[in-house]
């Protein structure tokens, strides 16, 4: 987990109006709403005795209490008010929590899991708009995030594990693939094809970026992934780290070409039925994958197939280098 990145960190469905704790990055998070809606992120510990916020109540003040003492503190993460000290006492200047910067948009909340205030928010993919529905599903995956990441951009395992759905065919020849770079991402061309004994193309020599080719996969660093199916049907990741080990894949199936009330929830709910079963076909395979870490620099013998794999790798080493 690379700090000093805005990362997608829940669906704004599940966060109401009380408190919500979760295990996000290795660090047990607290959630809580302002009274304008605005989500506010600390780490989950109490300054005074290190209790959970998560379990305490929202305020009408823009507060949040911890149970146990009763210690308020405001979206900043400052304490206010300590009730054993009497209300005319001031609060010593080392009761704060450390936040979170957080921003909310698209369904999503992100955080800023960095020091300090980043110069703007989040990218999301710009050719998803408010006449796309959605649904949602959640996985939970035991590995890292980002071999999960890699499975999304892998081509060579689409015909054995996907044999039966997304991969039939049995095109186990990888051409390519090609690769185009945008601001904080890249976009995968795929060409997969059936083995006729002629050599594959490198990914300098298949059409990138290709016009004529709606699908595509793009993905936006540092978690955030969409398979372009076509201009009306989309499949959206937001790949959550839980820790070193463990991973919510947050899933989304998107699509405009109906808005007939029961037409468009009947299609959201098979196209999420889909996702998860696709997702599972992966599932079991990627949580056998070792190391239980990122891949990078771990000895594997990696092809030119795994030509988007080696990209995403590339920024993460890259991004490591300027925290340096």
């Amino acid at each position: 987990m690379i700090r000093e990145n805005w990362y997608v960190v829940l669906d704004s469905k599940e966060l109401k109006s009380a408190p919500l704790g979760v295990l996000r990055l290795g660090e047990r998070l607290v959630f809580w709403r302002e009274a304008t809606g605005k989500p506010v992120c600390h780490v989950d510990k109490c300054a005074h005795r290190g209790a959970s916020l998560a379990i305490g109540k929202v305020l009408s003040n823009d507060r949040i209490q911890c149970p146990f003492h009763g210690l308020e503190y405001d979206p900043s993460g400052r304490c206010t008010k300590i009730p054993a000290n009497s209300a005319a006492a001031p609060v010593p200047d080392g009761f704060k929590l450390c936040s979170y910067a957080t921003h909310e948009a698209h369904g999503f909340i992100w955080i800023w899991w960095g020091e300090g205030s980043p110069k703007g928010g989040p990218d999301f993919f710009e050719d998803i708009g408010p006449e796309m529905a959605y649904s949602t599903v959640q996985d939970h995956w035991d590995n890292h995030y980002s071999r999960v990441i890699e499975n999304q951009l892998d081509m060579a395992h689409l015909p054995f594990v996907h044999h039966n759905t997304i991969g039939r065919g049995n095109r186990t020849v990888v051409d390519g693939p090609g690769l185009f770079s945008v601001k904080d991402g890249f976009f995968v061309y795929v060409y997969n094809r059936l083995d006729d004994g002629s050599p594959r193309r490198e990914s300098s020599e298949v059409p990138v970026p290709n016009p004529d080719r709606d699908f595509k996969l793009e993905f936006r660093f540092p978690n955030l992934w969409q398979n372009y199916i076509g201009k009306k049907i989309r499949v959206v990741g937001a790949f959550v780290p839980i820790d070193e080990v463990r991973t919510i894949l947050y899933l989304r199936f998107y699509q405009s070409f109906t808005q007939l009330p029961l037409v468009k929830e009947l299609v959201l709910a098979l196209g999420a039925r889909m996702n998860i079963f696709v997702a599972h076909q992966d599932r079991v395979v990627v949580n056998t994958q070792l190391p239980k870490s990122s891949g990078e620099g771990k000895g594997e013998l990696l092809f030119p197939g795994d030509a988007a794999l080696m990209e995403y790798r590339k920024m993460r080493i890259e991004a490591k280098k300027r925290l340096r």
